[in-house]
């Protein structure tokens, strides 16, 4: 124990250790051998402030404030203004910042590449500790406890992780998720520091921190908002007692008890605490302290809340204490003043500013004072004096200021109804005093305003604002009706343009009146306006648009358009267009290509000096290198949007794109082809310059140096980078080396503006996280030196400039554009002139009717024989037809003119009703039970967000199967050429038939058995085709005979993997991509739930409207009835419901035409009063007008009820009644009665099944809450195992590209093998069929000689002979067929007999020689010249079998080493996912379980250490026994299987061995049938299916009447033949003696010739002994040598073959040089070749 005590001990960190701030702080990056100095710029000073940041604000003393502005810490004396900064270390920016409770310590947690926590020392800024490895991307919260011993942190998505850190020791302490939610932020409680609070999106979580032997554990609850309306929570109070009261972003608070909402706390009436969102954030004196979004502090009696016991869940009650800041104010976060018993607070402003509040609540407070004022929105636009150290700048909080960061202070600044979205200081040229300014707004509107120094006026205007400066309106015109996004003056200060998001660029005359030029359209949004230098000879406009399109303009002339025309638009102005084409995948793809020729030619140059042995292995190396697929090339859609550019020559541009083509600058110019449409034309830059990391990180601005040596460029990562040029170098070639550094924030600080001072000693940067900073290019004492009697000159007022009246101003968005008003003028003139053409037609037709009446009158006073008819006195009927005619056509003109503003409007409505009311998703409906307390809220669903699902590449997939197809098509086309050319070859090497007269003429009976035979030949040859198909289908079919079935080796396969496991299941490969979609699978299961619980809801609500209307009818007949009852009678009717606020939100929304009047009427009188406050004004207008619907509502109620009373009245004074009315007012009574019993029973029951329901469904959300817990507690489990999983995917990604990769090259072997091998069976079966065919010409030439024929040597000759065969050539004329028997190079076969050559008659083989049929011998030509074509097409077969021999030999080696390749990577997959899933096991999974569900019982009891049970499925372990049983079933069946199997092989093998032998039978029983019918083995298929042959039958026919003339002179011969045998017997006779006599002399002639031999022999060998034993003594020595030399090789080889075993490589000893080959001796041992032996042993 005392050594484990010393051991820690000694691991305790130094209390007084501290680090160096310059070896932590991130440092500018500069390129490596550069002369570039480190401190090129110098930080001045930072006139912005990111308010809209979260707790942006704390206080280190009673003077200094701290806040975060991009890369920076600043430091801020309240007092003095003075600045001082901290850079972040990491250079990836700071996330939050949290003060320790002594004040003498800070912690500063950033954002970057894992991030670090770095604790600093107050004041003396060191930094003390450093927390590292506590997340991966950046930090959203920190707090210390308030003990000061630890500190909590909470990391962004999407891990959320709470750490726990015991950061004086840099320690880790716990960590563990807090939620799936964004976390907004994380504390400390002040009175029980084991407990922690974190809040956020939707949610609120209480941790507890307890203490194990394992040490300090973090248990976190899950808040539940039960029926209240979930929300998200900024701020919260932890209270004494462990509860805590938190706000929400409706307005009210919320108590929390435990994990639950105990009471939700409102302002009396209804009312909200706040308007928009509200945070507590003190409790102090019985008084809770809360802010809002409203710009008001309210206290709160504390013991009221605490001490609310109402069963309503809802408090009401009214503030104690109020103050309000001010209007237009949004306070986010406050801190105390570190002074004891002060009141004083500093409250930060999302409005951009930070106050002074005094929270005393007494007579003598201070009112709230506002220290600081900054912009408020995105700097959108900035720009720099020409003439003096002054800074402008607009913002979206509708403002501009003015700056002297020479003297960092605001001068001045100005407000306006909507926000600014650029800013251009005007040139000298426009204003000489350099005071004139022009910013554009969001409603189009353009202004320009004047700087002058008040106090140079000649009158007292009243006190000077301070700054000594004022900022004044000069003129206000719209000449656009978008955002106006960029102004420039023209290079001579002429001419104004102006552009904006409306795709139009407006011009206008320089002047005191700014009159207007005109405009042109653009082809997209204008990103930027540039005018041609000096240094270009025309003066021309470059307009740059966001989306990709460049439109160069002439400057127009304003003198050619002073004319009065209907239009401002200038369609005659020449410009030209360019289109920006992505070429950075075509870039790629060079850069590849380069590097893979630079590649090849590195190994070119290493095989050069390998062995012999090891270059084939390279060869194929790079076959593989070449074979792998090139970037593709890709466009993308929709295009890169263009973030700047500028001019570079005359026609020529530099571009920055963003998005995909981000990471180059590039350089183009406009075509010479300008006649496309400009969103049709695609232009490719033809030239670009790479950016070096910039690939995710574009160019967003770019402004030169005034010397334009330095280029200045922001950065959309918020850096700035700084490049030194060369003078005059437009192409930016020395754009090389660079100066880069982090100011803005990293994540959403684009800097978007970047402007150097006009003397280049300052640099200013404005982004959008809301910061400006100026820095100086000299160190601040140089810069002091420089400067010191300079001053920023604030310029003079133009004379007589207090005599001027205001300038007028555009207040109205709603306003016209210059070209919008003048179009309505020259409407509103037609209309005028189309008044007058009416009045006049109307006049026309006044005159016209009373002359027709004054005809009518006349016709009347006419005779009636005389008088015209009615009819008559009508006009056409087709005048009327006519005219409706013309009607209904201007009426679908105008249905055609008015369709797409129809559809438009009818999109728009069904948004706004899918939006507002339609949605469950975002009203929060609560229904209420109407005779008990329950209620059902549904559930505060987001939006969902769409899960985008990352597409994956299939160009492996499409790559194979293109080599497929590939492949198939080289296959057909071999196939078709090889068919091709045996086509031809068949048409010129077979003899085509001679068509011979018929000779005889056939007999009836013979056609007729012509025709049968030709019928049953074509019968037989179907079948036979049908019975090859059915055997090579069967063939096909057939199994190898090794081959295992497929089920059962997979079976085999997975038994021996889970051998010896109890319980494995098969498993897909895990992922975190699959992890992931498990999630979202998870989530959207959930959502669905909850979605349905919504609609059940909702139905419950629909009835519950319903039954209100039909309670209140049924109200109304049960008032019917009781008015005609006495009051004694009458039973109370039961409290009618009502529809709560919160049971129908979307009722909020429906308002009539009467309410809409009111709101009229109220905010004209608001702004008749003068109160023009847009937000605060607008909210207490709604809330007046409710009050108003409200009391109306109420007095409407109270007239109705007294309408009842003076009803009920007049009822209870009727007069006395008579007997009989008595008797009858009695029957009615009981009828009544009984009418008003039901009617009561009704209501009741409907009222009772309604609560039932609810209660009913109340009950189902719970068990969907309980649910829904489940489910979250596994969305946790999966989010660790998806931690878990990312470690993994780097190394299992490489690999798992590496196996598709050696699958898809096994595949492509594979293919390309088996495409081989069919290739080359086919090649040799062409080649079997070429052999069959030489033979079968051969066969034919020796049946067309004959027997006993006198030339058949010589024929044989000239058959035989080897020739040049030439081919048929084409040529001009005539086609002639040559053959080359004159060549000089003939050749005669081998086989023939060389002693003919001795003969002393010679043959010329060209000439047909006498005697010998000249038919015959232009047969043999011809037959030989088929079979040198033959034999011509046989060696050219032979020679493409070798060639795929050698090619199928290749491609078996790299199958082999593919195949070993992929099984290494394989089993490297295997182990990372053997460890990948027992990471996962060792994860801690959380499983409620009750006390029955655990059986795990030691000595009758539970132990209190549970770690070593295991949780199981009460059903998985039933199925676990029953599996037992069932797998002894299964091996008593499998081993009966076995032996029926084994049974069954050994009858099959039997069978198959007597089917073979009865098949060879049957073959021998066929064959001898055949020879027995046929003489020979005949083609049974080609005999069936012979038909008849009519040549058969002529020849038949003809053979029958040759045979009768034949008969006839064979007799004569025979006579003939008798008499010549009788003499040849005399003759045989004779020459037989004379044989015999011959035969005797070859004897004795034979016996001599063996004498004289053996006498030969015995001297010979005499004569070779002496000599063999000479010529052994000579070679004794020289064998001795020759073997000693190969002992000595064999040695050397063997050391090389040890050496390359160990070193893998072909690499030769340092101390042996390579050996040179053996030669061969001459000795009769040559039959050992050392020199061949060695090699091959080498290459083994």
């Amino acid at each position: 124990m005392q050594q484990e005590f010393d051991d820690k001990a000694k691991k305790q960190l130094p209390t007084d250790m501290y680090y160096k701030y310059e070896d932590l702080h991130s440092r500018p990056f500069i390129t490596p051998d550069s002369e570039i100095p480190v401190n090129l710029l110098h930080l001045s000073h930072s006139f912005g402030y990111d308010s809209g940041r979260r707790g942006n604000l704390k206080l280190l003393d009673e003077k200094t404030l701290i806040f975060i502005a991009g890369n920076l810490l600043v430091l801020l004396d309240i007092s003095t203004k003075e600045q001082r900064f901290l850079r972040s270390c990491s250079g990836g920016g700071i996330g939050a910042i949290a003060m320790h409770p002594t004040k003498k310590y800070f912690a500063v947690a950033e954002k970057g590449n894992k991030p670090s926590i770095i604790v600093y020392e107050y004041p003396s800024l060191r930094p003390y500790r450093v927390l590292r490895d506590g997340t991966e991307q950046k930090y959203v919260s920190v707090d210390f406890s308030y003990d000061g011993n630890l500190l909590a942190s909470v990391d962004s998505a999407p891990e959320y992780l709470l750490t726990l850190w015991d950061w004086r020791q840099e320690e880790v302490m716990q960590t563990c998720k807090a939620i799936s939610k964004e976390v907004y932020r994380v504390s400390f409680s002040p009175y029980n520091p084991e407990l922690l609070t974190t809040s956020g999106l939707g949610h609120i979580r209480f941790w507890k921190i307890t203490t194990t032997f394992t040490g300090l554990k973090l248990q976190g609850v899950s808040c539940n908002f039960e029926s209240t309306v979930e929300t998200d929570i900024e701020g919260y109070v932890e209270l004494p007692d462990g509860k805590v009261i938190s706000g929400t972003e409706r307005g009210n608070l919320l108590l929390w008890d435990g994990n639950t909402v105990t009471v939700e706390i409102s302002r009396t009436e209804e009312q909200t605490c706040h308007v928009g969102t509200v945070q507590p954030f003190s409790l102090e004196d019985g008084q809770l302290r809360t802010f809002g979004s409203d710009g008001v502090v309210l206290g709160w009696d504390f013991e009221r809340i605490n001490t609310t016991n109402s069963d309503s869940r809802r408090f009401e009650m009214d503030p104690i204490n109020k103050l309000v800041v001010g209007h237009n104010v949004c306070l986010s976060s406050v801190v105390r003043s570190s002074l004891p018993d002060s009141f004083i607070w500093f409250a930060q402003d999302s409005k951009g500013a930070i106050w002074k509040l005094d929270l005393s609540f007494t007579n003598t407070a201070s009112d709230p004072e506002r220290l600081f004022s900054f912009h408020a929105g995105e700097i959108k636009g900035l720009d720099v004096s020409k003439k003096s150290h002054l800074m402008a700048t607009t913002s979206m909080d509708c403002t501009v200021r003015v700056f002297d960061f020479l003297a960092k202070r605001e001068l001045s600044s100005i407000h306006f109804n909507q926000g600014g979205t650029t800013l251009c200081w005007a040139p000298s040229l426009v204003n000489q005093s350099g005071g004139l300014l022009v910013a554009g707004f969001e409603d189009g509107v353009v202004r320009l305003l004047e700087l002058y120094n008040p106090q140079s006026l000649h009158v007292d205007t009243g006190p000077s604002p301070e700054g000594n400066a004022n900022l004044c309106l000069k003129k206000a015109f719209k000449p656009h009706n978008a955002p106006v996004t960029a102004v420039a003056y023209e290079r001579n200060g002429e001419i104004l343009a102006t552009g904006s998001s409306d795709c139009t660029v407006f011009f206008f005359t320089v002047g005191e009146t700014y009159k207007p030029i005109g405009f042109i359209q653009v082809p997209g949004p204008v990103q930027a306006l540039e005018w041609s230098p000096h240094s270009h000879p025309e003066n021309r406009l470059l307009i740059l648009c966001q989306s990709g399109h460049v439109v160069e303009v002439q400057s127009p002339d304003p003198e050619a358009h002073e004319k009065p025309v209907k239009t401002f638009q200038l369609p005659d102005l020449p410009s030209r267009s360019f289109r920006f084409k992505s070429i950075k995948s075509q870039i790629k793809r060079d850069e590849e290509i380069a590097r893979r020729e630079v590649l090849k030619e590195k190994k070119r140059k290493e095989r050069e000096n390998q062995p012999e042995e090891l270059k084939l292995l390279g060869g194929e190396q790079e076959e593989e290198d070449q074979e792998k697929e090139l970037p593709p090339i890709h466009i993308p859609d929709p295009p890169s949007p263009l973030c700047c550019g500028f001019y570079a020559e005359p026609g020529q541009f530099w571009l920055s794109m963003g998005g995909f083509d981000s990471g180059f600058l590039y350089h183009c110019k406009f075509s010479e082809n300008q006649d496309e449409d400009p969103n049709q034309r695609q232009d490719e830059p033809f030239d670009f310059l790479p950016v070096s990391e910039s690939d995710d990180d574009p160019i967003c601005s770019m402004t030169f140096s005034s010397n334009r040596q330095l280029l200045l460029c922001g950065m959309n990562s918020g850096s700035i980078r700084v490049y030194p040029l060369q003078p005059g170098d437009h192409r930016l070639t020395s754009m090389q080396a660079y100066w880069a550094l982090s100011v803005h924030d990293n994540h959403y600080g684009h800097l978007r503006h970047i402007r150097c001072s006009y003397d280049d000693l300052f640099v200013l940067t404005a982004g959008d996280d809301r910061n400006i900073f100026t820095f100086s290019l000299l160190p601040p004492e140089e810069l002091q030196k420089s400067l010191q009697r300079k001053r920023a000159k604030i310029p003079s007022p133009r004379g007589a400039l207090e005599k001027e009246a205001l300038a007028v101003d555009i207040v109205d968005p709603a306003a016209y554009s210059i070209e919008t008003a003048k179009q309505k003028l020259e409407n509103d003139h037609l209309h005028q002139e189309a008044e007058l053409k009416i009045m006049e037609t109307q006049k026309q037709l006044a005159e016209l009717q009373k002359t027709f009446l004054e005809v009518l009158k006349v016709n009347q006073s006419l005779p009636e024989h005389v008088r015209l008819k009615p009819e008559e006195l009508q006009l056409d009927r087709r005048f009327y037809e006519n005219a409706e005619k013309l009607k209904a056509q201007k009426v679908m003109e105008v249905r055609r003119e008015m369709a797409w503003e129809q559809e438009r409007s009818t999109i728009a409505l069904r948004k706004l009703q899918e939006w507002f009311k339609d949605s469950l998703e975002i009203n929060i409906i609560t229904v209420v039970a109407i005779h008990s307390n329950h209620k059902i809220s549904t559930y505060h669903l987001p939006p969902s967000a769409k899960s985008h699902t990352r597409v994956r590449p299939q160009s492996t997939a499409r790559q194979s199967d293109g080599d497929k197809e590939a492949a198939l098509e080289s296959k057909k086309t071999r196939e078709e050429s090889a068919k091709d050319s045996y086509k031809t070859v068949e048409d010129e090497v077979l003899p085509s038939p001679v068509v011979r007269p018929r000779m005889v003429k056939l007999g009836y009976r013979q056609e007729e058995r012509l025709q049968k035979v030709s019928k049953k030949a074509d019968e037989a040859r179907a079948k036979i085709e049908r019975r090859k198909k059915e055997w090579a289908q069967i063939y096909a079919e057939k199994p190898d005979k090794d081959q295992e079935d497929p089920e059962d080796v997979q079976a085999i396969h997975e038994a021996r993997q889970n051998i010896g496991d109890v319980f494995k299941e098969k498993k897909l490969k895990v992922n975190a991509e699959r992890k992931k979609e498990e999630r979202t699978a998870l989530e959207e299961k959930m959502h669905e739930k909850q979605i349905e619980m919504n609609g059940w809801i909702v139905a419950l609500r629909d009835s519950k409207v319903q039954l209100v209307s039909w309670l209140a009818a049924q109200a109304k007949q049960l008032q019917k009835v009781q008015q005609r009852l006495a009051a004694h009678l009458r039973h109370p009717p039961p409290s009618l419901p009502t529809m709560l606020r919160e049971e129908t939100p979307e009722k909020r929304l429906q308002c009539s035409r009467a309410t809409l009047e009111r709101y009229r009427i109220l905010r004209e009188q608001r702004f008749m009063n003068g109160d023009k406050e847009e937000q605060a004004g607008v909210v207490s207008l709604l809330e007046q007008l409710e009050k108003e619907m409200e009391a109306e509502e109420k007095k409407k109620k109270e007239a109705v009820l007294s309408v009842k009373r003076e009803g009920e009245a007049g009822v209870e004074k009727e007069a006395e009644l008579s007997k009989l009315e008595k008797e009858l007012q009695k029957e009615e009574e009981i009828l009544l009665l009984q009418e008003q019993d039901c009617l009561l029973e009704q209501m009741k029951s409907s009222i009772s099944q309604f609560d039932a329901a609810l209660s009913s469904l109340h009950s189902q959300k719970l068990c969907l809450d309980r649910q829904l817990k489940m489910a979250d507690l596994r969305l946790v489990t999966l989010s660790q195992e998806i931690l878990l999983l990312k470690q993994f995917e780097t190394r299992e990604g490489l690999l798992e590209e590496k196996l598709c990769g050696c699958i898809q090259e096994e595949k492509n072997i594979a293919s390309k093998l088996e495409q081989c091998n069919k290739e080359l069976e086919q090649k040799k079966r062409e080649i079997a069929k070429l052999q069959e065919r030489v033979k079968a010409l051969t066969a034919a030439f020796q049946a067309s000689l004959g027997e006993h024929n006198h030339f058949e040597e010589f024929l044989t000759r000239v058959f035989k002979k080897k020739i040049k065969h030439i081919k048929q050539k084409e040529q001009t004329g005539s086609d002639e067929e040559t053959d080359s028997d004159e060549d000089s190079d003939d050749d005669w076969d081998d086989n023939y007999d060389s002693s003919t050559e001795e003969e002393d008659v010679v043959l010329d083989d060209s000439v047909c020689p006498a005697g010998c049929e000249p038919e015959l011998f232009e047969n043999t030509l011809q037959l030989r010249k088929r079979r040198l074509e033959l034999e011509e097409l046989l060696a050219e077969e032979k020679k493409s079998a070798e060639a795929l021999n050698k090619e199928s030999d290749t491609l078996m080696k790299k199958e082999k080493m593919v195949k070993k390749s992929r099984q290494v990577v394989e089993n490297d997959l295997e182990l990372i996912n053997k460890e990948k899933q027992q990471k996962i096991d060792e994860l801690d999974v959380v499983i409620p379980l009750r006390l029955d569900q655990i059986e795990f019982v030691v000595d009758g009891s539970v132990p209190s250490d549970l770690s070593q049970a295991l949780v199981l499925d009460e059903t998985e372990q039933q199925r676990l026994h029953k599996r037992i049983e069932e797998l002894e079933e299964e091996k008593l069946i499998q081993k009966d299987l076995t032996r029926q199997t084994h049974k069954q092989h050994i009858r099959l093998i039997q069978e198959n061995k007597d089917m073979a032998a009865k098949i060879q039978k049957m073959e021998l029983q066929c064959d001898e049938l055949m020879m027995n019918k046929f003489g020979k083995l005949v083609d049974l298929d080609a005999l069936q299916t012979q038909s008849g042959n009519r040549r058969l039958e002529e020849l038949r026919m003809e053979k029958l009447l040759i045979e009768k003339a034949n008969a006839k002179e064979i007799k004569q011969w025979d006579a003939k033949i008798k008499e010549a045998q009788d003499a040849l017997m005399e003759v045989t006779r004779r020459n037989t003696e004379l044989l015999r006599r011959m035969t005797d002399l070859y004897d004795q002639e034979g016996e001599l010739k063996l004498k004289l031999n053996d006498r030969q022999k015995k001297m010979g060998r005499q004569q070779s002994h002496s000599h063999r034993r000479r010529m052994d003594q000579e070679e004794i020595p020289k064998l001795q040598k020759l073997v000693k030399r190969q002992s000595q090789n064999i040695e050397a080889l063997k050391r090389e073959i040890c050496l390359l075993s160990y070193q893998g490589g072909h690499v030769l000893p340092p101390s042996h040089r390579r050996l040179p080959p053996i030669t061969r001796l001459p000795t009769p041992m040559s039959d050992i070749d050392v020199g061949k032996e060695n090699p091959s042993k080498l290459t083994q």
